[in-house]
């Protein structure tokens, strides 16, 4: 039995979940393997460009932000988990690209200035859903007026987690109107195959 008294791991976020663990036993069913194809039409479409400012917030191990640097787009990814982090600087110095690890708590960290954009790189899904405010407060904080939230809401039905479901009824709620522009069209869906395809809904929100 644990000492209630003594500190946390330092990978333990407030929901006590210690990232550093899951990511050590390869228990983390969000992650996708490859590129997510979100952010490759994210990026042909224009939706961030070279040049521009971007953080993914709890990145994990996923493969965007090296992709994004590639693509000239200057890129800050931050996560509580030190393998986390030591995964992602190893991959930038595999691909020869410049960017930013950071290792700390994704929805507590602040930039100096606003960014671009923010990629939404399954951190929402991860996160317990009482969390979910202080991810809305780190979005809004870390992006400049009329920055894009470039948004992946997990669709699962069942409950508990991770990863949560992130039906829309609740994104709507969880982003208001009042502060943030939603699109017009509809939400476009990707399959997660590890997930047995249950989609992921990509749209594109802009802070006020």
């Amino acid at each position: 039995m644990s000492d209630p008294l003594s500190p946390p791991p330092i990978s333990e976020d407030r929901s006590g979940v210690d990232w550093e663990a899951r990511f050590r036993s390869d228990d983390a069913p969000w992650e996708r393997q490859g590129i997510h194809p979100a952010a490759e039409d994210w990026v042909r479409e224009g939706e961030i460009l070279p040049g521009q400012s971007l953080l993914t917030p709890g990145c994990g191990r996923s493969q965007e932000p090296g992709f994004l640097a590639s693509k000239g787009i200057e890129v800050t990814a931050t996560d509580i988990a030190p393998s986390a982090i030591a995964w992602q600087k190893a991959r930038f110095d595999a691909l020869g690209v410049t960017a930013q690890a950071i290792e700390t708590d994704g929805l507590a960290w602040r930039p100096e200035s606003g960014f671009d954009a923010l990629y939404e790189q399954t951190f929402l899904c991860a996160i317990h859903p009482r969390r979910r405010e202080d991810y809305e407060a780190m979005a809004q904080a870390c992006l400049k007026p009329g920055g894009k939230l470039l948004a992946l809401f997990m669709q699962k039905s069942e409950l508990g987690g991770p990863p949560y479901g992130c039906s829309l009824d609740a994104m709507r709620a969880l982003f208001p109107d009042t502060r943030w522009i939603w699109p017009d069209t509809q939400a476009r869906p990707y399959p997660h195959p590890g997930m047995n395809d249950k989609a992921e809904l990509g749209m594109v929100l802009i802070r006020r």
